[in-house]
């Protein structure tokens, strides 16, 4: 079974899926800024979520036409890279970090 595992797509897969969550993520933070500005944010984050998840759902039909192991990879870098990004969103304001709002 190990024989056939492909280090390289793995790591193709890897980097997409930590590309894919710094590029979600980050979509996120934009959508929400737009539309706590709008007067209306509701078509603002249904917008913002529908191209989000159809560019996610892009991203990992295409790991999955790579092979399994570039699937697994993809799934691994998204959710480690999220993962991280969260921790450091989340950690409370220290001397001289401005918060986020």
């Amino acid at each position: 079974m190990m024989e056939n595992f492909d280090l390289a797509r793995f790591s193709v897969g890897l980097l997409a899926g930590s590309a894919a969550a710094v590029l979600f993520l980050a979509g996120l933070g934009l959508g929400l800024r737009l539309a706590l500005r709008s007067a209306r944010p509701t078509p603002t984050l249904l917008a913002s979520s529908a191209v989000r998840i159809a560019l996610l759902l892009s991203a990992g039909w295409g790991m999955a036409g790579q092979g399994n192991v570039a699937l697994a990879g993809f799934a691994l870098g998204f959710l480690v890279m999220r993962s991280l990004i969260l921790f450091f969103v989340r950690l409370p304001p220290g001397p001289g970090r401005r918060t986020w709002n």
